[in-house]
């Protein structure tokens, strides 16, 4: 019997978790000051959304995803990305009658994917993302981004590059497409199965294209930004000098087509340029999708987001030496003396639990000296002994562990003694 976890896949243990929360908590506060509220969708799908959705000659589709025909004969996927998701909840819900408008959404979610396993890509993966839909304005795009570019500075990373690049509207799309088929056709055979496929189906794709990245053809390829039309240059000129407004740095790369068939206009990437931080840079990486809603059913909307990998901050953190400040402290650490009645000691640790102090005691009847060593290893702030005499005269002892003081407290007064001290 195989007991290990399964591969792509990873145990969390409480020395991890404490980071998780951390790192959760900051982004929390950051989106309530940018006013963006939470979502939960479902772990899986019907596998058409995501067919529809993230594009049928994307690697997600056609390598990637974990499909299943449940019991009754519907074909379900878990979630390999966010937004899909999201977008169908939108449409579901109706939230485009709401009167509040743009929706502004983030989510935490688990995501699955088949691909290789590798240094902070695993096939369990789990991805912070935000969505704005019911908005088409410049302004909007550099909020998402600096939004992202916000977590990574507050929790203390500096070695970041901001990609961007637009691919325009679907008129400039189309006329780039053309272009590209033009250039690739004469290397048709010179490419890789995958990008004989994508020349046929989806041109833009080539770009993205880890095979024949270093392909002579690659680096002599037109660029997307020479067939953007008035609109679409006005609309990216707009997103470049708003960053410039706020301060945030970026680089213009019109080889970054992003990896899903529904991002048009603005397409970015965050990476870190850590040393040792990995051959796999990216960090977060999103852009404008207007089109989406209408391909899942529902009215024109317009929309906006990114998604960004949790192992890969934590990565980026460590390859910045970067020491979260988590307190791991315990508040209390009950220790009994003596025949002590259970009922006694429960009620007291109950009584300071409800008052929102942090206490924990031993449930090994461990000797005292063993006690006190066990509430330093979970360095008990405070340790309250209590013997059988002090439980008959109603008091207890306040030892302070950092000072080494020591007082005696009424049983009746310790709730207000410890918040008082804590």
């Amino acid at each position: 019997m195989n007991i290990g976890a399964p591969r792509g896949t990873v145990d969390l243990l409480p020395k991890d978790t404490r980071k998780w929360q951390y790192v959760e908590e900051k982004i929390k506060a950051i989106c309530r000051a940018y006013h963006y509220e939470e979502i939960r969708t479902p772990t899986f799908e019907h596998t058409e959304i995501f067919q529809r959705s993230v594009g049928d000659t994307t690697d997600i589709v056609q390598k990637e995803m974990y499909t299943f025909t449940d019991r009754g004969g519907r074909s379900l996927t878990l979630r390999p990305e966010g937004t899909a998701s999201v977008a169908r909840a939108y449409v579901q819900n109706k939230l485009y009658g709401d009167p509040n408008q743009p929706h502004k959404l983030f989510y935490f979610m688990e995501l699955f994917r088949y691909e290789r396993p590798q240094h902070g890509r695993m096939r369990q993966l789990h991805q912070f993302g935000v969505e704005v839909l019911g908005a088409r304005n410049p302004a909007v795009d550099v909020e998402v981004i600096d939004l992202a570019m916000t977590i990574y500075r507050t929790l203390g990373l500096k070695s970041l590059k901001l990609v961007i690049n637009s691919l325009g509207d679907k008129e400039s799309r189309k006329a780039y497409r053309e272009a590209l088929v033009s250039h690739f056709i004469p290397h048709k055979e010179e490419l890789c199965s995958d990008c004989q496929l994508r020349l046929e189906q989806n041109p833009l794709r080539l770009l993205d294209c880890k095979k024949d990245a270093e392909h002579p053809a690659m680096e002599e390829a037109p660029s997307i930004l020479d067939y953007l039309n008035d609109a679409s240059r006005h609309y990216f000129d707009e997103v470049l000098n708003l960053l410039t407004e706020i301060g945030i740095d970026y680089e213009v790369d019109p080889n970054l087509v992003r990896g899903l068939d529904y991002y048009n206009h603005t397409a970015f990437e965050i990476m870190s340029e850590a040393e040792g931080f990995g051959a796999i840079t990216t960090l977060a990486g999103g852009g404008r999708y207007d089109g989406l809603i209408e391909e899942l059913g529902g009215p024109e909307t317009p929309g906006i987001g990114f998604g960004m990998g949790i192992e890969r901050l934590l990565l980026a953190l460590e390859a910045e030496n970067i020491e979260l400040p988590i307190d791991q402290s315990l508040d209390c650490y009950l220790v009994t003396m003596g025949e002590i009645q259970q009922k006694a000691v429960f009620k007291i640790v109950h009584e300071l639990r409800q008052n929102g102090i942090q206490v924990d005691q031993d449930y090994q009847g461990r000797k005292v000296k063993a006690q006190f060593k066990a509430a330093n290893r979970l360095h008990a702030k405070y340790v309250l002994v209590l013997g059988e005499e002090e439980l008959s005269k109603e008091i207890i002892n306040v030892k302070d562990m950092e000072s080494g003081e020591q007082i005696e407290v009424k049983l009746s007064q310790l709730v207000q003694t410890l918040k008082e001290k804590l």
